[in-house]
């Protein structure tokens, strides 16, 4: 059918439907008029998409051309009910989604009939289990970590499992206050993200204060960091840590935005911006630069925050700037109390497709980067390591305890916990569900005692089966968990254990240029040389 003739036919079939109703109601059939109420629009519709500049296929295929658009809006949706399995949905399985609101909800979460998943499968990983395992009962149900080096006045006692930085902005009041509520119940660690501390923050709960490129809650008037602001805001008694945010696996290399839909007065209140505008955070910090910097003033956050634990976060990009970084750790004497790991795949913020898909180490890969290296320079036993990127269950948790790291955050698991869907509207400001918008109308749909016992619920669950795959283990604690426990499936007939795919660092060796390995060796001996 040619373009020209579907715009004829429209044309024709538009005066052919008009006469067929007002030819009849001339002649006496008045009551047919009431067709003109369905008619005129659909032909007023038509008559602008011939007209309108904007979309080819409208312009050529009136009125059907729309069907294209429909479809496109509801195709996610269709996707995710209807055409996906349960194993495979992105960027979360319908299987991962499911196992977070059972956990959330306290239904049944056990599976029938055995493993969906194609155990032969390349990329297929499991966990070492033991013939004579422990009594999960007679562990610790509550495992924690101390968080705070020689230098740290006020160590704090952190949880495996915690809440990632999700800033009041990004999500509504709702969802910030319903997962507060939930650590306070659960007595786990809330990351307030890079929005600053709003007073949906302040039920309770245990805090974890992000500092981002924004300095939102300790910003000055010309957009670099206040001291005087930023002792005001960690003077908060549930502020227990300190988090400097370098970069993010959504979106490494690459400052925050906030929509300006989402930048109401209120928040631009809190954040000390303008409202109603968006708010771009730039790439680099201000307020220090380069690895010297970055040291002195993690070490003066520590001093002004009168000696709580103070780290930094970032996703794994450069190894040689990881390198001199610690190197200068043991050249100044200046450590940081913790350094969050963020994988590639992880991040709740919206991001270009080329930094969401193609910046950034994986998690995994990073974390055994960034442990292996700490280690070699013998300062990982001073600094605790936190894993985040995808980690929804007690398995991703062994796999991460594993590598070496000491914690956990999860974002999008506890935004599922609080009622996500995975509608992937979260930057649209119109999630259905009311945890990623502004709007107070569909926020309000959010109840909070309700989702808070979720979130709780689903963080007690996930420790509780943690526990219990340790026990199976045949160990005790996160801590006993080594690379050998985890193998993977590399390819169809070939199967490694983690410590052969990612062999260790004998301890300080990188303090010593001739004990270094030569796998290691060819990595870092060019800026070793420098």
């Amino acid at each position: 059918m040619t373009v020209p003739n579907m715009r004829l036919k429209f044309i024709v079939s538009s005066l052919l439907a008009l006469a067929a109703i007002i030819i009849p109601a001339y002649l006496g059939y008045s009551f047919l008029l009431w067709g003109l109420a369905i008619v005129v629009p659909l032909v007023l519709m038509g008559v602008y998409d011939m007209l309108q500049p904007h979309h080819a296929i409208k312009r050529n295929f009136p009125l059907l051309g729309r069907m294209r658009y429909v479809m496109e809006a509801v195709r996610p949706a269709i996707q995710q009910y209807f055409i996906e399995s349960d194993l495979n949905g992105r960027p979360f399985s319908r299987r991962h989604r499911s196992l977070i609101y059972q956990r959330a909800k306290q239904e049944k979460e056990t599976v029938p009939f055995g493993t969906q998943v194609d155990v032969y499968d390349e990329g297929y990983e499991w966990m070492v289990h033991s013939a004579y395992p422990n009594d999960s009962e007679e562990l610790n149900q509550d495992p924690r970590v101390k968080v705070g080096g020689a230098d740290c006045k006020h160590p704090y006692l952190l949880s495996l499992y915690n809440v990632s930085a999700m800033s009041y902005g990004s999500l509504s009041s709702n969802a910030v206050m319903a997962l507060n509520l939930g650590a306070k119940k659960g007595n786990f660690a809330h990351n307030t993200g890079e929005g600053g501390i709003s007073p949906y923050h302040k039920q309770g709960g245990d805090l974890i204060y992000q500092i981002g490129t924004g300095y939102f809650g300790c910003r000055a008037a010309d957009g670099n960091f206040d001291p005087d602001k930023f002792v005001k805001t960690v003077s908060y008694e549930h502020v227990r840590m300190i988090e400097l945010k370098l970069s993010q696996g959504a979106k490494p290399g690459k400052g925050g935005i906030l929509p300006a839909i989402k930048n109401t007065k209120e928040i631009a209140a809190i954040r000390g911006v303008e409202p109603h505008q968006a708010v771009h955070s730039p790439s680099f910090h201000k307020a220090f630069k380069g690895p010297e910097g970055l040291l002195e003033f993690i070490k003066k956050l520590r001093d002004l925050s009168g000696g709580k634990p103070v780290g930094f976060k970032l996703c794994i990009g450069s190894e040689r700037e990881f390198y001199e970084l610690c190197k200068l750790m043991v050249e100044t004497g200046i450590k940081p109390d913790f350094i969050t790991i963020d994988g590639g795949e992880g991040g709740t913020g919206a991001a270009p497709v080329e930094f969401s898909d193609s910046l950034g180490m994986p998690l995994i890969d990073g974390l055994s980067f960034a442990i292996d290296t700490l280690n070699a320079f013998d300062i990982k036993k001073d600094i605790v390591v936190i894993a985040a990127g995808r980690i929804t269950s007690a398995f991703h948790m062994v796999r991460v305890f594993a590598m070496g790291a000491d914690a956990a955050y999860s974002a999008r698991a506890m935004m599922m916990a609080v009622g996500c869907i995975q509608a992937l509207e979260c930057h649209s400001n119109k999630c259905p569900t009311g945890v990623a918008t502004q709007d107070k109308q569909l926020a309000a749909g959010l109840h909070v005692p309700t989702k808070s016992e979720r979130v709780y619920n689903f963080q007690k669950s996930t420790i509780k089966n943690f526990v219990q795959m340790t026990a199976a283990a045949g160990l005790s604690n996160a801590s006993d968990f080594k690379r050998k426990h985890i193998f993977r499936r590399t390819s169809t007939g070939e199967v490694k254990r983690y410590d052969q795919i990612f062999p260790e660092m004998p301890t300080g060796c990188c303090l010593n240029v001739d004990k270094m390995p030569d796998n290691f060796r060819n990595g870092v001996m060019e800026f070793w040389e420098d």
